[in-house]
């Protein structure tokens, strides 16, 4: 059972003066691949696959925020493009089509599909899906910071890239809860006997070596026929 309470669960958002054009970046987040309603739905979806009552409690308080965070992006775009339908920045913007306010597209006016969601039936699999989603919201939140036309947007994207940051920090605490931080195997199914062997492929120039590929961790083999 879902009630909205009408406030938002920041500060309110405040902007100096409307920027159409900004607005349009801002869609980004509202109906592209790293934005809030992607992760509120993604989240969402993956605590019904889920065992543990406290790991499922924290996948649906995230996404309940999200659907908090996509608020707050749609009221910045709202603000960004209201009353300034007769001039030319607006006209310039997918707004000029659409109307004012926000829209399920991206900033390049892309249509928001259910395949930006990733989720499956591994909890483990799901948590670490989330993280690379976060690190990619928070991505895309940074470069909308340098871009940002006044001072209220700017600490309004501040404050959702910063919760990004809270997120993250869960989904990894949860998986170190359950010791699969860190783990690669998580599968149900036994890998074979080239699971500890690193392929050199990449044989122009000098061969670089690091932990990923050291003769501690790994059997170094430059030529696979010859394993």
């Amino acid at each position: 059972m879902f009630f909205h309470k009408k406030e938002l669960i920041a500060k309110d958002v405040k902007i100096d003066e409307p920027n159409p054009r900004f607005a349009q970046l801002l869609l980004e987040q509202f109906g592209g691949a790293t934005g809030e309603l992607s992760a509120a739905l993604q989240y969402w979806v993956q605590s019904f696959h889920v065992e543990d009552a406290g790991i499922k409690d924290m996948l649906q308080d995230i996404a309940i925020e999200e659907f908090s965070h996509l608020e707050m992006v749609g009221k910045l775009i709202e603000s960004h493009t209201k009353n300034v339908d007769q001039t030319e920045a607006f006209k310039s913007s997918l707004f000029a089509v659409r109307g004012m306010g926000p829209h399920f597209l991206d900033s390049q006016g892309v249509a928001w599909t259910a395949a930006y969601l990733n989720e499956g039936g591994d909890v483990v699999r799901d948590l670490r899906a989330n993280l690379a989603a976060e690190a990619g919201a928070r991505q895309t939140y940074e470069s909308l910071v340098k871009m940002a036309p006044d001072a209220g947007t700017k600490e309004t994207l501040v404050h959702l890239l910063t919760r990004e940051i809270s997120h993250t920090k869960m989904f990894m605490k949860a998986l170190d809860s359950m010791g699969k931080l860190t783990d690669p195997f998580f599968g149900n199914v036994q890998p074979d006997e080239t699971v500890d062997i690193y392929y050199n492929l990449s044989t122009n120039g000098q061969d670089e070596r690091g932990p990923w590929n050291s003769d501690e961790n790994f059997k170094y083999v430059a030529n696979p026929a010859q394993r």
